[in-house]
This record gives structure tokens, C-alpha cells and sequence, in this order.
């Protein structure tokens, strides 16, 4: 008979059996013969019984496995992401929305200005459900047509005045970007300044000419503006010329030169442009702009019409209110065509489009409907804008309700004489270099339409793709309740190494979007970081510091950031918290540090990522001893993978939502 010996720890888990099974130890057989009979069967069963609860526990932990992934991608089917072209568009805008969805989990994430980015996002599979972009063209946007939905038999396009929906639509008809309220341009004037010299204010092209040379004769200028700037160069040379680009012409030429099929680059016609050059140059003679001109920025213009140095400068009718609430007496006044027309130069806050991915799940494309519905709404249109500024939309469906900083222009406006700006790259940047070149002297207005359509033709300079980051993994940016954002935690964990610091403390839009298994040129790796003022500031703080720092992160205080959805609570590196969710508000209940609850006597380094308006708040000035003073994110994170050789840093659970 063979002998069967069991460990201790197996005679436990027998004896334990045993009592699990309602066999009691007092009842085993006494005799050689019954005990060898028992064993053998008690044997069977425990084996039995063993085999059992393996089996049981493997299908628990299975389970359990299962049911985590299960959660999560859970999260990631119910979750909409929506990027945002900027950092403010995060603060009211975005909180916005989200209120108006109760039912829908929103992320909102700070992206990028610039198609490119979302082009990167594209050729590596991490294209949003929702992008937004402000400087842009279908000519720029053409790689991303074939990903985009056609919104073209939508209600939300169906809204928009055909005068400007032709603006977006495709050879083929379709349409995948819509636009949103339009930013005013024009000139900004002060009245007291005319009233006071006696001057008659424009009425037309020649009544504002003679008002710039009225302005000069008593040591005044007339009109300035921030030349310095792509987008004054290019605004301005539009903008006299709004009239003649929106003809039947202009229209054609426009559809052709951003066609997103053509792969042919497409320069000016012979038609429309020459004459925008000649009224361009007409009026560089007529306001006396010299090459001087070409060094003032923003603040230098508004100084002059502050001190009353300057009657007119290019601007918008937040430029009217700024004046107004200083207590000088401005007005906003159109472009004044040579043809007689009166014209506003528009610029959309931002385009949107929707990624066609959504075309293959019914109720999430539905949930993004609602998302780009509530968009385009009054309401959030009016969060967009600076408060009390006016909404100028490009919807029907938003009424026209005009302040007093708009209402010299209402006629304009009410015609639909608002000009969206013809804004590619290649805009900006010859747009730049031909009109200051104008300006100074250098060009004739043939030689700058010359200059200018021979840049559009050329061939394109081949971009610097030397790889300087390379992620050999793909990590979502999508808030999970247990863990947080993978994607996040990595730029934390990795930013915390940079600035060799205990521990990180970042604001939820201060990364933008996922990590992808890709390739970084220099360009796409600088923008793995908030485009928008994002700063940094050390400190050296006791525990007890830090736990209340990031409860103001967490909970949000006064002048910071209130976090307003699961997506936009904070990024922490070096700690995990635990935060309780109830109501739509947000509770800090522990923090650990290295697996262990964090001491009020520990002494930590910490550096606090935020935009700079909120630093102060979230930081508050008596946290902890200052280490280093604040400096922009983006530049030490330029600074780092400039070099070659970066490698990101592993993901970290590092929040627990309850």
C-alpha cells in the first residue's frame, strides 16, 4: 500500500476542508484498516475538493481580471474627447458643456493650434473624437478629410449662413469643419480724439484717409497697427480687399486654392489678387506706415492709443471695451473698401470636426452629436468670448444681440459682410514676409504679388523630422477611476525626472492627449505639452504643505481651477491620492506616499505645473519654501528632448476615484 504523506501546510488545508465540508475531526475511524479505507476515500475527496477550489479561485480571479478590463473599457466606450485648441476655452467653455450633459463623460483636453499636430495623431491611430482648431484652411486640413465626418446634411450645418459655410465645403460638396462665433476686426477709434481736434469720424475709404492726414498736421497718427505680427500682415491685406475675394471670382479662386483633393499647390489668379496689392500698397501710402512700423507689437499700439498718440490702431471689439472701461471714449469701425463696401474681418474662435470612427458606434456618435450641439449653442458660444464682449456667430440659430461696442457696425453685420479670413500656413508666414517688405519699401505692389505667388508655387521646404523621442508604447489619456490617465502619468513621471524633484503636482490640461508607440520629431515632442502658458514653480513643504496644495488641485479653491468632471482632476507623480466623487464635486480623502500615508512632518520637494493666472491661487505664496523661480514648461521640455536620447517614464496608478 503506497503512503501518502502530506506537508503541514497540506495537513491545515485538510484538516480546514474537512471542516468545510461538515467532516468533523472527532469522527475519523479509529482502526488500521478503517483508517486506511478513510484516508484513501477522505484522500479522493480532499483531492476532489481541492481540484475544485483551484478551479473556483481561478474563475474568481478571472473574473475579477476580466471585470477590470471590463470596467475600463467600459470608461473608454462612455467617454467622448473633445481636444481644445486652448488653455481658456478649458476654464468656462468647457465646465459649460459638461453641465449641460450631465449624462455624458466628456474629456476635455487642451490640444494644439496647428493641423499638424492632428495630422501626428492621425498617422499614428490616436485621432480624438472631437478636434477644434483656430488657425486653419481646407488647404492645410485636406490629410485629415477622409478621417472626418461629412456634416454637410446635419442640422448644426444646415444653421450656418451659406455665405460663410461655402468657406468649408469640399469639391464634392461635403463638409467636415464647422465654424463657431466670429472674433471682430476692424479698426478701434477714439472718438474724444476726433471730436476734440474737430475731426469728421470715416464714413468711407477717403473720409478715413483724410482723417489720418487731419491726425498728422497736429502730431497725431492717424492709424498703427502690430506689424510685428503674421497675422496683422495678412489680416490687413484681406481685409481691404473682402469686397473683390467675395465676389463670384474670389469665390472660385478660394474653392480652388484649398480644394483638400488637389495635391497641386495652387498660387494666386491673375484675376482677384493683383489689386488686393495695389490697394495694399495704396493704403501703406495713404496711413504713411514705415519700416518703424514693422517693430511694434501689441502693447506698443495700445500704448500710443492709451496716451493718445494714436486715433486708430487694427483691432477687435474687445479692444473697444478694454478703452471703454478705462474710460476712453472708442468706437469699432469696419474695413472701408475702395469700392464703397464696408467689410469686418472675421476670424472664427475655433473650427470643429468629428472624427468618422464615430460613423461605426451608433450611440457614441449620437453622444458626440449632443456634445457638438451644445458646442455651437448660444449659450456656450457666449462662453467662448470675452465677458461682455459681443457673440458673432456664423449660425442662424444664434440671434443677433449686439452691445454698444458693436453697434457702429450693426448694419455691416446685418448684411453678412464678415469676411472669414483665408488662413493657411502658407498664409501666415508669406503674408508676413511680403506685406512688411511692402511696408518697408522693398516691394512694389507688382514685385509683392510677384513675391507672393511664386512663394505659394515653390515647392515645400521638407520639415525637420530628426526623431528625438520615441515611445515604444501607446498609453491612453482616457480617466480611468482606478489609476487615473496612463497617458498623463507617464508626461508626470517623466517631467518629475526632469526637474529632479519628490514630487509633481500638474493641472489636468497641462498634457495634450495620448502618447502614441511613434516616432517624436522635435516639433511633435514640444507638443506634448500645453501650448498655453504653461508654468512651473518649486517649493520645498512640509507634509502637511503638500496635502493642502493638493486638496486646491483636487477641490479647486478661488482664482484656481475648479475641477468640474473626472477628466479634469489634477496629475499627481511621486504620491497616489484617494478622492471621493459625489455630486459633481470633488473631496480629497488621502494621500500615500511610497505606499505609506503621508506624514505632516515629511519633508518633500514639489514642483506645480498650472497655467500662470492660476499659480497663485493653487500655490499659495506662504507653501513651503521657494526652490527655483517660475519658468515655462515648455521650454525645459524643449530643452530636454532637443538633445536626443529622451525616454518617457512607466505609467503609475496614481489617483483612486470612490
Amino acid at each position: 500500500m503506497a503512503v501518502v504523506k502530506l506537508s503541514y501546510s497540506s495537513v491545515m488545508l485538510y484538516r480546514c476542508l474537512f471542516v468545510g465540508f461538515g467532516i468533523a475531526e472527532r469522527q475519523l475511524p479509529k482502526s488500521c484498516e478503517e483508517n486506511d479505507l478513510m484516508n484513501k476515500r477522505t484522500l479522493h475527496r480532499l483531492i476532489s475538493a481541492f481540484a475544485a477550489l483551484v478551479i473556483g479561485l481561478s474563475v474568481l480571479t478571472g473574473c475579477g481580471t476580466k471585470t477590470a478590463e471590463n470596467v475600463e473599457k467600459q470608461e473608454d466606450a462612455q467617454t467622448i474627447q473633445v481636444y481644445l485648441w486652448s488653455t481658456s476655452l478649458y476654464e468656462t467653455y468647457a465646465p459649460y458643456i459638461q453641465s449641460q450633459l450631465p449624462d455624458v463623460n466628456i474629456e476635455f483636453i487642451v490640444g494644439n493650434n496647428d493641423l499638424d499636430f492632428y495630422k501626428f495623431l492621425q498617422e499614428n491611430g490616436g485621432l480624438p473624437d472631437i478636434i477644434t482648431c483656430c488657425r486653419f484652411s481646407l488647404h492645410d486640413a485636406a490629410p485629415l478629410k477622409d478621417s472626418l465626418m461629412n456634416l454637410a446634411l446635419t442640422n448644426e450645418a444646415g444653421a450656418v449662413y451659406n455665405t460663410y459655410l461655402n468657406s468649408f465645403k469640399n469639391e464634392d460638396g461635403s463638409v467636415n469643419w464647422l465654424p463657431v462665433c466670429a472674433d471682430a476686426h476692424g479698426f478701434v477709434v477714439n472718438r474724444s480724439l476726433f471730436e476734440q481736434y474737430g475731426i469728421p469720424l470715416p464714413t468711407d475709404y477717403e473720409s478715413f484717409v483724410s482723417a489720418c492726414q487731419a491726425f498728422e498736421k497736429v502730431g497725431i497718427r492717424g492709424f498703427t497697427a502690430d506689424y510685428t505680427y503674421d497675422y496683422t500682415c495678412m489680416e490687413t491685406l484681406q481685409g481691404l480687399s473682402a469686397a473683390e475675394l467675395t465676389t463670384t471670382e474670389g469665390r472660385k479662386w478660394r474653392t480652388a486654392y484649398s480644394d483638400p483633393a488637389s495635391t497641386a499647390r495652387v498660387g494666386l489668379d491673375d484675376t482677384v489678387w493683383p489689386g488686393a496689392f495695389e490697394r495694399m500698397a495704396q493704403f501703406i501710402q495713404d496711413t504713411h506706415l514705415t519700416a518703424d512700423d514693422l517693430a511694434l507689437n501689441y502693447d506698443d499700439v495700445t500704448g500710443m492709443f492709451r496716451n493718445g498718440e494714436a486715433a486708430m490702431y487694427f483691432g477687435s471689439s474687445a479692444g473697444v471695451k478694454m478703452f471703454q472701461n478705462e474710460g476712453i471714449d472708442t468706437i469699432f469701425l469696419p474695413f472701408f473698401s475702395q469700392n464703397g463696401e464696408k467689410w469686418i474681418m472675421t476670424t472664427p474662435y475655433f473650427q470643429v470636426a468629428l472624427n468618422r470612427d464615430l460613423e461605426q458606434d451608433t450611440a457614441r456618435r449620437e453622444k458626440a452629436m449632443k456634445v457638438l450641439n451644445v458646442m455651437l449653442s448660444e449659450e456656450a458660444q457666449s462662453r467662448i468670448v470675452a465677458d461682455g464682449q459681443d457673440v458673432l456667430s456664423y449660425s442662424q440659430n444664434v440671434p443677433l444681440r449686439l452691445t454698444e461696442y458693436m453697434k457702429d457696425v450693426r448694419d455691416v453685420v446685418e448684411e453678412n459682410h464678415m469676411y472669414i479670413r483665408i488662413a493657411s500656413n502658407d498664409f501666415f508666414a508669406v503674408s508676413k514676409d511680403v506685406v512688411s517688405k511692402m511696408i518697408a519699401g522693398e516691394y512694389t505692389a507688382q514685385q509683392a504679388y510677384r513675391a507672393f505667388n511664386a512663394r505659394l508655387l515653390a515647392e515645400e521646404t521638407p520639415a525637420d523630422d530628426e526623431i528625438v523621442l520615441t515611445s515604444g508604447k501607446s498609453y491612453s489619456n482616457v480617466f480611468h477611476a482606478n489609476g487615473g490617465s496612463a497617458s498623463f502619468s507617464v508626461m508626470a513621471n517623466t517631467l518629475r525626472g526632469v526637474y529632479g524633484t519628490d514630487v509633481l503636482l500638474a493641472t489636468a490640461n497641462s498634457f495634450t492627449g495620448s502618447v502614441l508607440q511613434a516616432d517624436y520629431n522635435k516639433k511633435m515632442a514640444v507638443s506634448m505639452i500645453m501650448p498655453n502658458g504653461l508654468m512651473s514653480r518649486q517649493r520645498t513643504m512640509t507634509g502637511a504643505e503638500l496635502k493642502e496644495t493638493v486638496r486646491a488641485f483636487v477641490e479647486g479653491c478661488e482664482g484656481g481651477f475648479v475641477p468640474f468632471n473626472r477628466g479634469s482632476l489634477p496629475v499627481v507623480s511621486g504620491i497616489a491620492v484617494e478622492v471621493k466623487e459625489a455630486g459633481g464635486s470633488y473631496t480629497l480623502t488621502g494621500i500615500t506616499r511610497n505606499g505609506q500615508p503621508l506624514k505632516d512632518d515629511d519633508t518633500v520637494t514639489v514642483t506645480c505645473l498650472a497655467a500662470e493666472n492660476q499659480m497663485e491661487a493653487l500655490l499659495a505664496s506662504e507653501s513651503g519654501t521657494p526652490l527655483d523661480g517660475d519658468t515655462w514648461v515648455k521650454n525645459r521640455w524643449c530643452d530636454h528632448v532637443s538633445g536626443g536620447g529622451a525616454a518617457l517614464a512607466e505609467p503609475e496608478n496614481y489617483m483612486t476615484l470612490r
